[in-house]
């Protein structure tokens, strides 16, 4: 665990670039493909610097493309950067896999950590053995998000026959287990309706006030960071564009309706203060 003192997350120039397949155009460059494929680098994420102290809510925002997913897959180990300086909870996330994984936890709001045929509750079990929580450790904590997060009918259930915003609630409390001080997000209101969003919203803003953890919300819904944040990061193409205070950037995204016209917002905001 890290110390007190010690960020949850320094990332410091963080890049990673990805190898493209270029197709020639036509049907001669189809077949030249065949035989010599060409290739180009893609910077997904270009040099980006975010310090994150403990006890922070921090929403990560951008379009879709921006290079969101790719910075938090690096932030917590899935993916190797290509460069830069990157500790997370006083680890290097892919070198440390196993003691690493026990400090953090991951909800992919497109993905799902549950296993779909078994009940929710045997899911928690299998969890438990992976974390190697101890008994009581493991039913103090599976009663306290179970009443936390409404899940004493859910728990007998097959993960297939949840609901969306069911399945939602078990994953935060799959992710949470084994109490990790840091808690990723990457677009966990997708497909929620409005009284989903709102139970998401206030559980991640009592386990802040509560608990202290740390949480990173990845989104480009930015009612989300709104509602849970106290800072944002705004990233596009690949760099950050803004970092500051969710009041601010409210302030300057004032008038806007999507989060396209924000960032086009932000770059004009920008443009002036320079």
């Amino acid at each position: 665990m890290p110390g007190d003192d010690q960020p949850a997350i320094d990332a410091r120039g963080l890049t990673k670039e990805f190898r493209k397949h270029v197709s020639r155009p036509g049907l001669g460059g189809a077949l030249l493909d065949l035989f010599s494929r060409r290739y180009e680098m893609v910077r997904a994420v270009d040099g980006i610097d975010l310090l994150v102290q403990r006890g922070e809510t921090v929403g990560y925002v951008g379009p879709n493309g921006a290079g969101k997913s790719t910075t938090i897959k690096m932030l917590t180990g899935i993916l190797v950067p290509t460069s830069g300086h990157l500790r997370v909870n006083g680890m290097v996330p892919w070198r440390e896999r196993a003691r690493f994984a026990r400090t953090i936890g991951v909800v992919f709001g497109q993905r799902s950590q549950l296993w779909w045929d078994l009940a929710v509750q045997e899911t928690f079990r299998l969890l438990q053995k992976i974390y190697r929580l101890p008994e009581s450790v493991y039913r103090e904590r599976l009663e306290e998000l179970t009443a936390t997060l409404g899940l004493s009918d859910l728990l007998a259930t097959p993960v297939r026959h949840l609901s969306l915003g069911q399945r939602m609630r078990c994953e935060l409390a799959a992710a949470l287990l084994h109490d990790p001080p840091l808690l990723f997000l990457d677009e966990p209101s997708i497909g929620l309706d409005v009284m989903a969003k709102a139970q998401l919203r206030r559980f991640l803003r009592r386990l802040n006030r509560e608990r202290g953890t740390t949480v990173i919300l990845a989104t480009h819904d930015m009612g989300d960071v709104e509602a849970v944040c106290q800072r944002a990061v705004v990233i596009n193409q690949g760099k950050i564009l803004y970092d500051g205070s969710v009041e601010r950037l409210r302030s300057l995204r004032a008038g806007t309706t999507t989060l396209e016209e924000a960032v086009r917002a932000l770059y004009a905001a920008a443009g002036r203060e320079k």
